[in-house]
């Protein structure tokens, strides 16, 4: 670990440390110790939580033994015979409800589901009208009851903390190919309420991933302080213990809504127990052993499945109904912004020769002194922005552009005109006026792409003679559009035909034509 922690690292701190957490509780979440989470609180001006003192309590006194053969005890048990206790000879055996369904359940238990879904089948395929009890024992009796284990409980404050995790999903048909295919199960579960969001997708990749967060910050109608997440891909790059690295699309959508990422350690799965709890349950008792043949009816059966039975259960670890729970919960979430994220896609470039990077065969113009270095790129429908490897900081920021266009700030323009563009200008001025005062337009522009257009007329000189590119210049001149295309196109359809505007009317068009679009893609740029 380096002497300075990662720049995520002390903004995960300073959040937490806003949220009020002790420093004993940071430093579990964490792995950095109290002494250095403390020091960058200070430093940041946040308030650090006093540790509480712990007072040695009396011992509890023991109880008064009686000696007095005249105190009243406690009676003993009453013992029962046979005949009285359930299932001795004397008792009345009732056959179950459950009886009549027996190939039913069979079947469904062949399959892996368990008494819950088996029950929530009967009853809302078959009316069945007994309850869940008897299901249960009816199961077991068939299958034998297993014992569980008993694992620690979290405990975290109302819209504090939600876990998130995937899992595996139903299967469902393809459209592309129509066979059946694994889905995938993403969930999300409040850490006090227990209210969890299933959502099926078909593959994942760091946007899917921060959708998913999305619409279920969206169905949940507002946002926790704390998200716990496993070390995948599409949320941590670098797993590690005191610094993991969080994937930058992820780390910019929680920093949007107000969330601060806690990824937990590896080889740690019981700190996020309550979503894998929740993605277990939801594996086995709505989608086990049934197939869908569209992702929008598999996601549809999901979610009356969860309004009509998971939100209205009584959860085994909180004694409680889950949507009671969440009515109490939600006035503790946060406000969900009025617009949603803007994803945009990142990568590394490396700065050429000339100074700019490429993005979607556009190319834009790195600050001086970034020759060869790699710069870290995001980019959208709208912008291009270059950011240093080592802090983040911006370094450049372009208006997205066609492909083969070219933009560079105007302040790592050259101040000076390079001498070899001065040699083109006079040679340019040699071959011809009209030629010259075209050439001089084309560099008057400052566009990157002008040395080339400059050195495509002398080019057209070489090819046309110098007679006829005069024309074809003073022509341009007079109609003002001084640009090599023109020149170019008037010489190939009248490579010796004497100046006739006449004749230079459909090229003129042609140009105004290629301009307007142009003009518009670039407004439309603009404006968005």
């Amino acid at each position: 670990m380096a002497n300075v922690l990662k720049h995520e690292k002390q903004e995960e701190i300073r959040a937490l440390g806003r949220l009020g957490w002790s420093l004993r509780r940071i430093e579990e979440a964490t792995g950095v110790r109290r002494e250095t989470i403390a020091r960058y609180l200070r430093w940041s001006g946040i308030g650090v939580r006093p540790p509480r003192g712990h007072k040695l309590g009396e011992a509890k006194a023991a109880s008064p033994v009686a000696t007095d053969p005249g105190t009243a005890s406690k009676p003993a048990s009453e013992v029962t015979t046979d005949l009285e206790r359930p299932g001795g000879q004397g008792c009345i055996r009732v056959a179950s409800s459950c009886e009549p369904y027996r190939e039913r359940i069979t079947a469904a238990l062949e399959l892996g589901r368990n008494a819950v879904a088996i029950w929530q089948d009967l009853v809302d395929e078959h009316g069945f009208t007994g309850r869940y009890g008897s299901v249960k024992r009816y199961v077991r009796k068939l299958r034998g009851s297993a014992v569980s284990l008993a694992h620690p409980t979290i405990v975290t404050a109302p819209g504090e903390e939600a876990q998130v995790d995937y899992g595996e999903g139903p299967m469902v048909r393809d459209p592309t190919r129509g066979k059946y295919r694994r889905t995938r199960l993403f969930a999300l579960t409040l850490g006090w309420s227990r209210k969890a969001v299933w959502l099926l997708s078909w593959k994942s990749s760091s946007r899917i991933w921060c959708e998913l967060h999305e619409e279920a910050f969206r169905r949940l109608g507002g946002l926790p302080r704390v998200v716990v997440l496993d070390n995948l891909k599409e949320g941590v790059l670098t797993p590690d213990i005191y610094d993991p690295t969080l994937n930058p699309l992820y780390r910019d959508m929680l920093a949007y809504y107000g969330v601060v990422a806690l990824p937990a350690r590896v080889g740690h799965p019981d700190r996020k127990g309550k979503v894998e709890s929740s993605i277990g349950y939801a594996q086995k008792t709505p989608i086990k052993g049934r197939r869908f043949e569209s992702l929008e009816e598999a996601q549809a059966h999901l979610d009356h499945w969860t309004e009509r039975w998971a939100d209205h259960r009584i959860h085994g670890t909180t004694k409680r109904q889950v949507a009671v729970m969440l009515a109490e919960e939600r006035p503790h979430l946060g406000a969900l912004p009025a617009e949603p994220f803007r994803y945009y896609q990142y990568g590394k470039r490396t700065v050429h020769l000339d100074g700019c990077i490429e993005v979607e065969a556009a190319y834009y113009g790195a600050p001086p002194g970034w020759i060869g270095r790699e710069v870290l790129v995001q980019w959208d429908a709208v912008h291009v922005r270059m950011l240093d490897p080592e802090n983040g900081a911006l370094l450049r920021e372009h208006r997205k552009r066609p492909r083969g266009w070219r933009q560079v700030h105007p302040s790592d323009l050259p101040e000076r005109t390079p001498t070899g563009t001065l040699k083109l200008l006079a040679r340019a001025m040699a071959a011809g006026t009209a030629i010259g005062k075209v050439c001089e337009e084309i560099h008057g522009r400052r566009e990157e792409a002008g040395v080339r257009r400059i050195l495509g007329v002398l080019s057209l000189v070489k090819k046309h003679g110098a007679a006829s590119v005069e024309s074809a210049c003073q022509c341009a001149l007079e109609v003002g559009v001084p640009d090599y295309r023109f020149v170019k196109k008037w010489l190939a359809r009248h490579p010796s035909a004497p100046i006739s505007l006449r004749q230079v009317d459909p090229l003129i068009r042609e140009l105004t034509q290629y301009r307007d679009l142009v003009s518009k893609l670039t407004s439309a740029t603009e404006s968005s």
